[in-house]
């Protein structure tokens, strides 16, 4: 287990490891770019993973899916290469497609991996725990990676923040042959013994997933409950611009932002922990974060992005539960095509937030842009008790 832990994180950690991640936003500000424009990007990037989602769920209970990471992998490293070689609007766009693409591909298929190897093991329980170590590595990643932009930008600007990121998702992509390849659910050899085709055996999983959601009530609840508050984490896109406007220097910026993500490395790491936490406190904590969050956002400087941080990691930690939780009620046989459409539904729900940037950005400054689109989180908070599975116990079966 210890070494199956050691390769999840390692793989998912060091895919965050991007300098670029503290400094795109500003990037593009300073490319030309205003707040419109760049929400613009931002929708742009949604509305390519969401169209691609489902379909790359379904490929991800068809063929292999490490087979899927690395090619998720391979686009990622050329979304920032394409950025560095076209600094324009056009350029910047064609990035964020083929960062999309390279999510959808990603998205479901490294969680449905990552519990079926669990399952082969009957250590489905230990899910919540892996990803929230996982998260947590992929935050630390984060973290100092924004703080090493700071010298990297001084010693050598956008170009050398955005070559040193370009390398990191190269040896990313090396880490992918680390993962396990645990069969799934509907095993290959019966299969073969149907003699299905591969496009026939990804229209089954396509039908087999959706089918799942619109019968079954409780995975229903929470695909929406995950997919809500994986949305919430769309705002951090704008910290560097809050940072900005509240008066820090361009190369302060990835510190405030880097106190976001140490909340996050927190809120991940701990997700073991709150596990079979109830509806009513997952509420609780979701209600109180987001009133972090808006309260750092007004305040600014660094103890604003304290309480950001702070608010941050409860949200983060919620998501990680709200999707373990989802993993246990889920049937299995299409399990990555169940996960693709929270992401799918996450999306949406992002584009949503962007556009209200967009359009709010007209007549708010950005401090009271966030603290207004974290509002809805409150009625998130109240309804959760009704979205949230409970618990299953370890080594117990859901009953269906």
């Amino acid at each position: 287990m210890t070494s199956l832990s050691a390769r999840v994180v390692a793989y998912a950690s060091v895919r965050e490891f991007v300098p670029l991640y503290g400094l795109y936003a500003l990037l593009f500000e300073d490319h030309g770019l205003d707040t419109r424009s760049i929400s613009s990007l931002f929708v742009l990037w949604s509305v390519v993973a969401f169209v691609s989602e489902v379909p790359s769920g379904a490929w991800a209970d068809t063929v292999s899916r490490r087979g899927l990471l690395f090619g998720s992998g391979a686009l990622l490293t050329a979304a920032f290469t394409m950025w560095l070689v076209w600094p324009g609007y056009w350029g910047f766009a064609l990035g964020f497609v083929l960062w999309g693409i390279s999510e959808s591909m990603k998205s479901g298929t490294f969680e449905a991996l990552v519990y079926d190897e669990l399952a082969a093991r009957g250590c489905e329980h230990r899910y919540a725990a892996i990803m929230g170590y996982a998260n947590a590595g992929e935050m630390t990643c984060v973290f100092v990676a924004i703080l090493t932009a700071a010298p990297l930008f001084e010693l050598g600007g956008y170009a050398l923040v955005g070559w040193v990121s370009v390398a990191i998702t190269v040896v990313d992509i090396a880490l992918v042959g680390t993962l396990p390849a645990a069969p799934k659910v509907e095993e290959a050899d019966e299969i073969a013994g149907r003699g299905d085709t591969v496009l026939v055996r990804y229209m089954s999983s396509l039908r087999a997933g959706t089918s799942e959601i619109r019968t079954d009530r409780v995975v229903r609840r929470s695909v929406v409950l995950a997919a809500a508050l994986l949305a919430c984490l769309a705002f951090d896109e704008y910290f560097a611009l809050l940072a900005r406007e509240s008066g820090a220097e361009t190369g302060f910026v990835p510190v405030l932002v880097a106190l976001t993500a140490v909340g996050q490395v927190v809120g991940a790491a701990t997700a073991g922990r709150t596990a079979t936490v109830s509806g009513r406190t997952m509420g609780a904590v979701v209600i109180v974060g987001s009133a972090l969050i808006a309260g750092g956002a007004l305040a600014g400087g660094i103890a604003g992005f304290t309480a950001i941080g702070v608010g941050y990691g409860a949200l983060h930690n919620t998501a990680i539960v709200a999707e373990a939780r989802l993993q246990d009620t889920m049937s299995g046989r299409a399990r990555a095509t169940v996960s693709s459409v929270v992401g799918l539904t996450s999306e949406v729900l992002s584009v949503a937030v962007f556009a209200a940037y967009a359009i709010g950005s007209l007549w708010l400054p950005m401090a009271a842009l966030v603290a207004v689109t974290v509002l809805p989180l409150v009625g998130l908070g109240v309804v959760a008790p009704r979205l949230l599975p409970a618990a299953r116990p370890a080594g117990t079966e859901r009953e269906r």
